[in-house]
Order: C-alpha cells, then structure tokens, then sequence
C-alpha cells in the first residue's frame, strides 16, 4: 500500500519509520536482501562522475501499458497511488479519487494536478549509468512498477520544479518530506545500480542526518 506508507511516514514524522527498498546489481552482494541504516546505504553507492553525453528522454520509453490491461504505467501510479480510489472506465479514464502529494503535503481531487515524477529522473539516471545500458532496460526503468519508491504522483509544481535535479540542488519543500525523500532515492539508486557524483554524495549525507530510515534492498532484474 504505497499511499498509506507515504502519507503514514508523512503523518508520524520520522520517528521510527521502516522504508522498504530494494539493491541492485552493483551493490547487491554488499547489502544482500537485509535491512540496513539509510547512512550505511548512502555509503554503499557508488561514486562516479557524471556522463550527461547522448541523452535524450526519448531514450526511455514511457508510458507503456506492459501488462496490457487498458491502463498505462501513469494511470497505474495514479491508481495505485490514491488515498482515494477512483473510478476506472474500460478505457482506464480516471474519475473521482484524492491524491497526496508529499513533497508539498497538496491533496489533490483530479488527477490532472499531478505529475509522475521519476524519483531519480530520466537524465539524471542517464548520467549515474543508464547511458550504458541498452532500450529494453532504459524502458523498465521509466517504468518501473516493481517499487513504489521509483515513482511517486506529486504534485504538477513541485515535479517541474525539481526537473532532472539531484538532492545537491533541489529537495522536495516539505521539511517533513525530506528524509523520506532521501531514502526514496537512495533506493533507487541501489535498485538500479546507479553511481552518485561527489556533490550529490555530500548532500545525501548532510540531509541524512537525523533521518531513521531502514532501507531493504532487492535489485531490479536485469533485462
């Protein structure tokens, strides 16, 4: 129940929250399906810099509809998403339905105020290792409902606000959203065996500070 953990983590603050997550191939034999520290996970990333050469979002095929049940990977999200549950035509049109966007703690009654944002997005993702890797695993990654940390329905504003920014330059404006945030990304960074640039490093660890998140890793397949 992705929303109910968002908004529980949201509502208790951070006290003692548990943040499921997942590695990936990289790191997979030093954090292997255990619960661990949000620091130790930050710590475990790999470090490199950043390859922006060749991007464009046309790379990363998205919104499929991969199990073919009317209902692309955005309806999906929005669907599995809400606080609310919509109606769902036989053309996956959403109607009714409330949304919670945690970045900015918004509540949302259409879903044409929200944006899906790639919790690590498509370019930033080119730059920490998906420019290596060939269309098929670009695609499950823009897609990927396998975790409900890789993609979150927030708010249309906060998503284009953030654009393809790294936590060195933006984070989400809820102070209280910040050390979710940080675990989400780090978990997708480990699912996906994504490297971080130095400045992204520091700044997972400065905002890391006080946070109680356990992350659990378990990596994307590989394709």
């Amino acid at each position: 129940m992705p929303t109910l953990t968002r908004i529980a983590a949201a509502s208790i603050a951070a006290a003692a929250a548990v943040v499921l997550f997942a590695p990936t191939s990289a790191i997979a034999n030093e954090l292997p399906q255990q619960a661990v520290p949000l620091d130790e996970a930050i710590e475990a990333l790999p470090v490199a810099d950043e390859v922006r050469d060749g991007y464009s979002r046309n790379k990363f095929r998205h919104w499929i509809d991969e199990d073919r049940d009317g209902c692309n990977t955005r309806n999906e999200v929005l669907i599995d998403e809400a606080f609310v549950a919509p109606e769902v035509d036989e053309d996956c049109r959403l109607t009714g339905g409330e949304w919670y966007s945690y970045y900015d703690g918004q509540m949302f009654t259409e879903a044409r105020g929200l944006d899906i944002d790639h919790m690590v997005p498509l370019a930033e993702s080119w730059d920490s290792g998906a420019y290596d890797w060939d269309a098929s695993r670009r695609r499950a990654y823009a897609n990927d409902l396998g975790d409900f940390r890789s993609l979150v329905a927030v708010s249309a504003r906060t998503n284009r606000s953030k654009a393809d920014q790294d936590p060195s330059t933006w984070m989400p404006p809820r102070a209280e959203a910040r050390c979710q945030y940080i675990a989400e990304w780090t978990a997708v960074k480990t699912r996906w065996g994504l490297t971080v640039d130095p400045a992204e490093l520091d700044a997972l660890r400065e905002h890391a500070v006080g946070c109680q998140e356990v992350i659990d890793v378990e990596p994307a397949l590989a394709t």
